[in-house]
């Protein structure tokens, strides 16, 4: 178990920003007493999914390890949902509730490196979606058949909101069984591999199990009309299940469109390393939403074309050449999945390696410059409004800039690294030496530059912590020479960049002070790489 990292603010954007929270926030997003003196080994969440009623019922088995001597254990749940009633080694337990926070008073003294287990008995009309899965829930729809089609989706709302657990993100459960009771007529996929299904009267039990670390919005449980089909890819760590779940009408369209997945496979593990799930195996499953990348159960949405939704979201044609949801959700099992934000805070852990990752499979199946463009037009998604790290410890994400402007900034310390082996290496080398750990963003920061050789820091202030976006500014001295500088830029601040002059590369490395340059031909015949991820500007 590990204590989050928590970046100092100013004071007077401390003051400010304390005011939008409750401590109904800290309770959620902070490691209170109650959280840190257990850790997660195992869940059983077993329920039972009613779709004409909405309403599910069911029980969660905790299973930890005692850290320390403590006698109150924090669960989370959100209402409408209710717990009724906890247990111990068989005997009920009491508990006070504040909000979606429970607390249960322990019994059975708590003894250090013990491994006991609590059962939280609940029920009730769960949260229903209404944008998922940005406001997600349970996402109770049917299918063009009139079946039921249900899927959840929690990620930053929390998991909590339609099981009880430990809501928070920096501990992981090291294993899980998700058993799922529903209609008959219906299937239920969860995470991991079937085990087993049984049948009761008019219900159908479906046991799915997990083997490896997953957090808790990475739970996913989808009821629908589905039929399967899949496929074995050959990959770095031996072969690998791909399967695939999708609504009856759907299989040919999915078996025609799906055909992205053994690309992603190869792309990814060539750039990230082996997929960090071969246990679990690789899966597809169709919602009635977008997309999420649910861990080993990535969910699809995206109507069965290229682009998202059918756009490019970079606007240079290279967007139109993959299915988004497919590439970039299942770019999460890298990012977000085996490498994990300890504090939504720190989320563009997630969404900034992942949508670099696009860049990347575009570079790896139409080259290189095909990748650089695909990066450089997503540019114009970007916002700059406010900056990307969020607030620590009251479950406060970042600007939605982390996902264009995070893949930007990789994209430029690519550029300033300017050895694609170097770069490579250091991305497999996240995957493998934080692999399936929770992290903060200055142990990838510190990751980053250790390996690359370089002093990053202020790069990553720049980017990540404010909305300032590097000028370089330059003024013409002469025919040949130029005096150039950074503006906008924090203390201390520098990066090289490239330039090109005459199409030969010149690696210049300016700073907030005037600095000049001798050219070895006209000024007019050169400009700056556009890979990095600046302003230019000529005085």
């Amino acid at each position: 178990m590990k204590k989050l990292i928590v970046l100092l603010c100013l004071t007077s954007l401390s003051t400010a920003l304390a005011q939008e929270f409750t401590k109904q926030d800290t309770l959620r997003g902070s490691i209170t007493p109650e959280r840190a003196w257990w850790d997660l080994n195992y869940y059983h969440l077993d329920i039972e999914v009613i779709p004409d009623d909405k309403f599910i019922a069911g029980s969660n088995t905790i299973r930890y390890k005692v850290l320390n001597q403590k006698q109150v254990l924090q669960v989370d749940l959100q209402p409408p949902l209710q717990i009724e009633k906890v247990t111990q080694d068989g005997k009920e337990l009491k508990f006070s509730s504040k909000v979606n926070a429970h607390f249960i008073n322990l019994e059975k003294p708590q003894k250090v490196g013990d491994y006991n287990e609590i059962i939280v008995h609940y029920s009730g009309k769960p949260k229903e979606a209404v944008r998922a899965p940005w406001d997600g829930g349970f996402s109770w729809k049917k299918d063009e058949n009139g079946k039921h089609f249900v899927a959840t989706s929690c990620q930053g709302l929390g998991a909590s909101v339609w099981w009880p657990n430990k809501d928070h993100m920096y501990d992981e459960v090291d294993s899980m069984l998700i058993s799922i009771k529903a209609p008959k007529d219906l299937m239920s996929v969860a995470n991991g591999r079937l085990r087993k299904v049984e049948e009761q009267g008019n219900t159908k039990t479906y046991h799915w199990f997990v083997a490896n670390p997953i957090n808790n919005y990475g739970v996913n449980a989808n009821i629908g009309d589905y039929v399967y089909f899949g496929e074995k890819y050959k990959g770095e760590n031996g072969v690998l299940d791909l399967d695939y779940y999708v609504l009856r009408d759907n299989l040919e369209k999915a078996k025609k469109q799906f055909t992205d997945v053994p690309k992603l496979m190869k792309a990814f593990e060539h750039w990230f390393g082996p997929y960090p799930f071969y246990e679990d195996s690789f899966k597809l499953v169709e919602v009635p939403y977008l997309g999420m990348e649910h861990q080993s159960s990535v969910t699809y949405g995206n109507k069965y074309q290229n682009g998202y939704l059918g756009r490019d979201l970079s606007k240079t044609g290279w967007g139109l050449k993959f299915d988004y949801i497919i590439i970039h959700e299942a770019g999460h099992e890298w990012f977000a999945n085996n490498i994990t934000y300890k504090d939504i805070a720190d989320m563009w852990v997630h969404e900034g390696f992942t949508t670099y990752s696009e860049a990347l499979y575009v570079d790896y199946h139409f080259g290189e410059q095909a990748g650089n463009e695909y990066a450089i037009g997503i540019r114009g998604n970007i916002r700059n409004e406010s900056p990307i790290i969020g607030v620590y410890e009251v479950n406060k994400r970042g600007s939605g800039d982390m996902y264009p402007k995070g893949a930007n900034l990789l994209h430029t310390i690519r550029q300033v690294i300017n050895d694609d082996e170097k770069w490579r290496s250091i991305l497999r080398g996240l995957n493998k030496d934080f692999y399936h750990q929770t992290v903060t963003t200055q142990q990838v920061e510190n990751y980053i530059s250790e390996k690359a050789e370089m002093d990053f820091s202020k790069v990553f202030d720049q980017y990540l912590r404010t909305i300032k976006i590097p000028v370089f500014e330059y003024q013409v001295e002469t025919d040949n020479v130029i005096k150039y500088r950074y503006t906008n830029v924090i203390e201390d601040f520098s990066m090289p960049i490239r330039l090109f002059v005459d199409d030969k590369e010149l690696w210049l490395k300016p700073t907030a002070e005037w600095q000049t340059e001798t050219l070895k031909t006209n000024v007019d015949n050169f400009k700056v790489d556009p890979n990095f991820y600046l302003e230019v500007k000529e005085l």
